[in-house]
Protein backbone atom coordinates (compact mmCIF):
# COMPACT_ATOMS: atom_id res chain seq x y z
CA UNK A 1 0.00 0.00 0.00
CA UNK A 2 1.41 3.14 -1.20
CA UNK A 3 1.87 5.97 1.37
CA UNK A 4 -1.17 8.15 0.21
CA UNK A 5 -3.27 5.78 0.99
CA UNK A 6 -2.41 6.47 4.63
CA UNK A 7 -5.01 9.91 4.89
CA UNK A 8 -5.38 10.20 7.98
CA UNK A 9 -3.81 10.78 11.96
CA UNK A 10 -4.99 8.58 14.52
CA UNK A 11 -3.87 7.99 18.05
CA UNK A 12 -3.44 4.54 19.78
CA UNK A 13 -4.94 4.58 23.17
CA UNK A 14 -4.08 1.46 25.77
CA UNK A 15 -5.47 0.87 29.64
CA UNK A 16 -3.67 2.04 32.64
CA UNK A 17 -4.21 1.03 36.11
CA UNK A 18 -3.63 3.60 38.86
CA UNK A 19 -5.58 4.58 41.91
CA UNK A 20 -7.28 7.67 42.66
CA UNK A 21 -6.93 10.03 45.78
CA UNK A 22 -8.73 7.41 47.67
CA UNK A 23 -6.20 4.50 47.36
CA UNK A 24 -9.48 2.82 45.05
CA UNK A 25 -8.06 1.53 41.39
CA UNK A 26 -8.89 3.08 38.61
CA UNK A 27 -8.42 2.38 35.08
CA UNK A 28 -7.59 5.26 32.69
CA UNK A 29 -6.66 5.37 28.90
CA UNK A 30 -3.41 6.56 27.87
CA UNK A 31 -1.69 7.51 24.34
CA UNK A 32 0.40 4.70 23.30
CA UNK A 33 1.19 6.59 19.93
CA UNK A 34 0.17 9.73 18.68
CA UNK A 35 -0.35 10.70 15.32
CA UNK A 36 -0.45 7.28 13.28
CA UNK A 37 -1.18 7.90 9.68
CA UNK A 38 -4.13 5.45 8.78
CA UNK A 39 -6.55 4.40 6.45
CA UNK A 40 -9.71 4.75 7.92
CA UNK A 41 -12.99 2.72 6.63
CA UNK A 42 -16.15 2.64 7.46
CA UNK A 43 -17.67 -0.94 6.99
CA UNK A 44 -21.50 -0.87 8.12
CA UNK A 45 -23.68 1.15 10.60
CA UNK A 46 -26.58 0.25 12.82
CA UNK A 47 -28.66 2.40 14.68
CA UNK A 48 -30.90 1.45 17.36
CA UNK A 49 -32.57 1.84 20.62
CA UNK A 50 -31.27 0.42 23.74
CA UNK A 51 -32.04 0.73 27.59
CA UNK A 52 -34.28 3.52 25.89
CA UNK A 53 -31.19 5.35 24.45
CA UNK A 54 -30.34 5.95 20.41
CA UNK A 55 -27.83 4.18 19.70
CA UNK A 56 -25.63 3.70 16.47
CA UNK A 57 -22.41 1.66 16.29
CA UNK A 58 -20.26 1.82 13.22
CA UNK A 59 -18.14 -1.15 12.75
CA UNK A 60 -14.90 -0.44 10.35
CA UNK A 61 -10.93 -0.85 9.35
CA UNK A 62 -8.19 0.81 10.29
CA UNK A 63 -5.45 0.56 8.10
CA UNK A 64 -1.36 1.35 9.79
CA UNK A 65 1.71 0.29 9.00
CA UNK A 66 3.44 -2.96 10.41
CA UNK A 67 4.29 -2.22 13.90
CA UNK A 68 4.40 -4.19 17.13
CA UNK A 69 2.73 -3.53 20.41
CA UNK A 70 -0.97 -3.48 19.48
CA UNK A 71 -3.83 -5.66 21.02
CA UNK A 72 -7.40 -5.82 20.81
CA UNK A 73 -7.82 -4.49 24.53
CA UNK A 74 -6.76 -0.97 22.79
CA UNK A 75 -8.41 1.89 20.96
CA UNK A 76 -8.33 3.90 18.22
CA UNK A 77 -9.04 7.65 18.26
CA UNK A 78 -10.06 9.43 14.69
CA UNK A 79 -11.40 13.47 15.64
CA UNK A 80 -14.32 13.19 17.54
CA UNK A 81 -14.76 9.10 17.12
CA UNK A 82 -13.28 6.62 18.83
CA UNK A 83 -13.14 2.67 17.62
CA UNK A 84 -12.58 -0.35 20.15
CA UNK A 85 -10.26 -2.46 18.62
CA UNK A 86 -12.16 -5.94 18.28
CA UNK A 87 -9.23 -7.72 16.39
CA UNK A 88 -5.77 -7.11 15.18
CA UNK A 89 -5.30 -8.86 11.57
CA UNK A 90 -1.20 -8.71 10.89
CA UNK A 91 -0.02 -8.97 7.23
CA UNK A 92 3.58 -9.02 7.57
CA UNK A 93 4.25 -9.32 4.13
CA UNK A 94 2.49 -6.52 3.19
CA UNK A 95 3.92 -4.19 6.05
CA UNK A 96 0.63 -3.28 7.75
CA UNK A 97 -1.70 -4.24 10.34
CA UNK A 98 -5.86 -4.07 9.63
CA UNK A 99 -7.41 -3.30 12.99
CA UNK A 100 -10.91 -4.64 13.23
CA UNK A 101 -13.12 -1.48 15.03
CA UNK A 102 -16.72 -0.65 16.45
CA UNK A 103 -17.42 3.00 17.29
CA UNK A 104 -20.46 2.87 19.74
CA UNK A 105 -22.61 6.67 20.21
CA UNK A 106 -25.28 6.44 22.59
CA UNK A 107 -27.69 9.95 22.12
CA UNK A 108 -29.63 10.51 25.39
Amino acid sequence: MGAGQYDTQVDLHKRQSGQDAAGQPVQTWVVAAAGVWADVRHLSGLEAIKAGADTSTTRGSVRVRWRTGIDAGMRVVSGSTTYEIKAVLPNRRGGYIDLACEAVNVRT
